[in-house]
Formats: C-alpha cells, structure tokens, sequence
C-alpha cells in the first residue's frame, strides 16, 4: 500500500500531524534557546563578575560548536535512524540549559552552554532533513516559510522570556525553556518519521508500489556534494551573510542601550528594549508570501528562487543602517508601577512615541527584506540536492553559517568596546552595527552567481532522480530499507 495511502494513526494523516507539530515545535525551542542569552549580557555579566564581552564570547563559541557538531549529525542522519538522533540532540541541550541556569561561576555557564551547543546542532542538520520528506517540491518555499516563521517566533519567545523572568532572575528562563524542551522531547518519542524521498516527483511510482528509496551517504559523496557549484555559492553566501547576521544576535542588548541612553535603568532597558526588538520583527511573516512568491516563480523560472534572495540580501542594507542611527528619544516607561505596565508602555510606544514609530518603518522594511532570504535559500538546498545527501550538506551549511555568526558575534563585541572608549552608548553599537551591514554587498553578489548555476543542478538532481525512480537498484520493500 503506498505510504500516502495508509489511513490508520501510525503512519496516517492524525499521525502526520502531530509529528509536525511537535516537529514545528521542537524547531522553536531550538532558537528560543538561542535567543535567551543575549538579553541577559548586562545581568548576568553583573552577577559573575566578568565583561559583556566575555559572554559574547560564549554565544560565539556555542554557535561554533553548535555548526561544528551539525555536521556530524547530519551525516549519521543521511545514513540511519534520523528520529533517534533528534531525540538524543533535544534531550542534551534541554538538560544543558537545565545545568546553565545552576551556574555558580562563568566557567561553569560556558562548559552548559558548549553540551547545549551539540544538542542544538543535531536539531539544525537533522530536523532540516526530516523536515525535507514532508513537503513536495513544488511547495517547498511555502511550507519551509512556515517552518522558518515558527523558529522566528521561537527566537521571539525566548527574548521576551528572557528580557522578563530574566530581569529579576535570570536563571528562570534558562530552567523554564528546559523543562518545555524535555516535556516535547518526550512527546517526540511519538512521532512519525518519514521515508526519504518520499515527496519527490520522480520516486511516486515506486513509493506507490510499495517501495522504498534505499540511497543513502556514503563518505565518497562529499566529492560530490562539493563539486556542485550551487553548493558552493550557497555556501559561501550563507559564510558572509552570517558574519551581518552574527553582529545583529546584539540587537536586544543594542536597544536596551538606547534606552538606557534616555535615563532608565539596566533592568529596565533590558526589558523595554527586548519588547521593541519584538515589535521591530513583526515583518518575519511576510517570508510565508516569499516563500509562495519563490515557488510560483520557480516553475516559471528555474533561477527565480536565487532572484528572490539577492534582492532580500541586498534591499535590507539601507534599511537597516538607517534604522540603527534613530534615536528613541521621548520615552515614557513607568518604571515604578511593575512588569505589565513596563511591557505595555514598550509595545504600545510604537503609537505614542513619534521616534519609535520611525524606527518600526525602518525595521519593518529591513526584516521583510532580510526574511524572504529564509524560505528561498532553504527550498534551493532541497532543490539542488538529492535525499541522501540533504542532511550532511546542511550541516556543511550550519559550519559556514556558524563560523560567520561566531565571527560576526565576537568581532561586534570588540567594536562595541573599542568604539565605547571613543562614542557614547549607544552610537558605539549603532556605527558598528551599520558597517557589518556593508557584508551583505558580497553575500548579494553570490546569489548573482547562484543564478547562473541553479537551473543546470537542479535538473541534474531531478535527472538523477528519475533514473533511480525506474531502477530496482537501491530500491526496496518499503520499511525494509
């Protein structure tokens, strides 16, 4: 019986559903535990005793390790039992995040911080794989703009946990994002994991047959994987934007400087500042039209996906140098009356105060931009590549992208401080923010190349396909692969 057939709840519809469900949310997790730290730099700093800087040193690092370990992870993924893995990588950063919120010493957060890493680089390179064999290709943008929206909001979730619960204890959010990750941790043990290949166009007659796809990585596939152009400027544009996108991980600490720039304190910067920095990302939805956008023009056009991502990449820069030189001036949070009020005057100043309205057009435009990158650069992985190999190249991806976020992260801390000796705060964060901007100029550039190389790979992948498609080898019974 084909696969898409069954209507019983072990591998049927409900089944379906609730894999990706708790699939979507373990997704958000994931970079809701990411985003937690940032926010918590001036506090946490204050309470062990060491610089901000030294705690962007953590992130950096834990984005390295993290990129590092993905890679391995994706590649046992392409060659076994991808649900085992996730559930190994979802438990070791939950307990990770656990252990971090006991930390006594600094030594002791970066060693939780590095376990975490591994675990949520197993979430990154597997999850992206698993996630490939739900979605048919000719909705791939679409659906992975809903998976992109979901981590979005995660990241959003976990800045306005820690800019709240952290700003009286700053260890809550760090307990309260691991015991939610352990109770969908075991909820996944559940679930449903789909065959590979199982979506694609040219396997539908032998998953109709009841066969299954029996390709899987083998060591000698990196040559490869290596020698396809597309992902080589996927790469490297993923390596540059990174380094951007490393110094914008600074961008809660960055407003709640603007904030305490107007007289407030640093508990209350944190927390006002983090609620802007919701606001500001209220343009991450529009990626579910980029996603649709990037799938219609893709049937028309093969280069249409790599289009679409070069005028994100480039679009995004004036906005957001623009957006980093306007003051917030004319703030008025009732610091005295309590959390609510506090999260109520930062949200609804967006309407009340004519400077932040400025700064809401500004990152309005610049987060629509850099967005509609997401869903397009992800569905082109998909494209270019065949089942087997989707996991190992994006943990290849996650080590490009990691190195440049670690870069990006490390090198903003030291242009935060040596600018701080020369600008007052914020302006130090704003003139250093705006020249890491200058980077997506080269990450532009490579989506230029991706066009022209696009088209030629992902015919050759659909060719491929089609051979193995009509071929008894390395096709099997299904479920016996």
């Amino acid at each position: 019986m084909s696969l898409n057939l069954r209507t019983g709840w072990r591998g049927g519809r409900s089944h379906k559903i609730f894999t990706l469900v708790i699939f979507v949310t373990l997704s958000s997790l994931d970079n809701a535990a990411v985003a937690i730290l940032p926010p918590l730099y001036g506090l946490i700093g204050r309470e062990l005793g060491v610089s901000e800087a030294a705690l962007g040193f953590v992130t950096g690092l834990r984005i390295l390790v993290s990129a590092a370990s993905a890679a391995a992870w994706g590649y046992w993924g392409d060659r076994g039992n991808r649900k085992r893995l996730l559930l190994y990588g979802s438990l070791a950063w939950s307990m990770a995040f656990f252990f971090s919120g006991l930390a006594q010493t600094y030594h002791q957060l970066l060693l939780s911080q590095l376990i975490a890493a591994v675990g949520l680089g197993c979430v990154g390179a597997v999850g992206f794989s698993i996630a490939s064999d739900f979605i048919p290709p000719h909705q791939r943008g679409l659906i992975l703009s809903l998976w992109a929206i979901a981590q979005g909001f995660g990241w959003g979730t976990g800045s306005v946990v820690s800019s709240t619960l952290g700003a009286y204890l700053w260890r809550l959010p760090f307990w309260l994002i691991a015991i939610v990750g352990l109770i969908f941790t075991a909820l996944y043990t559940f679930t449903y994991e789909p065959q590979r290949g199982q979506t694609e166009p040219e396997l539908a007659a032998a998953f109709a047959s009841g066969q299954g796809y029996h390709y899987r990585v083998q060591w000698g596939d990196l040559s490869q994987i290596l020698a396809n152009r597309s992902n080589l400027w996927l790469i490297l544009q993923s390596f540059i934007a990174a380094i951007n996108f490393g110094a914008l991980i600074w961008m809660p600490r960055f407003l709640a400087a603007k904030v305490e720039a107007e007289g407030y304190s640093l508990e209350i910067a944190t927390t006002v500042g983090s609620m802007l920095y919701l606001v500001f990302q209220a343009g991450v939805y529009v990626s579910i039209l980029a996603g649709h956008w990037g799938d219609r023009w893709q049937q028309r056009d093969l280069r249409g996906r790599a289009i679409i991502c070069a005028i994100g990449n480039l679009g995004m820069v004036p906005f957001h140098i623009a957006f980093f030189f306007i003051p917030l001036r004319g703030l008025v949070i009732p610091a005295e009356e309590g959390l609510p009020t506090v999260v109520w005057a930062a949200l609804t100043s967006v309407f009340s105060n004519a400077w932040v309205a400025a700064a809401f057009v500004l990152a309005l435009g610049a987060t629509i931009l850099s967005v509609i990158d997401n869903p397009n650069r992800a569905a082109l992985i998909n494209d270019v590549n065949l089942p087997e190999h989707r996991g190992t190249v994006i943990g290849l991806f996650q080590i490009a992208g990691g190195l440049g976020l670690s870069l990006g992260n490390g090198l903003a801390g030291l242009a935060f401080t040596f600018l701080g000796a020369r600008l007052p705060l914020p302006w130090n964060y704003a003139l250093a923010l705006a020249l890491f901007q200058l980077v997506m100029l080269p990450a532009g550039l490579c989506y230029y190349r991706a066009i022209k190389t696009t088209p030629k790979d992902i015919l050759a992948a659909r060719q491929t396909l089609a051979e193995r498609g009509t071929s008894t080898e390395g096709i099997s019974v299904l479920g016996k692969t």
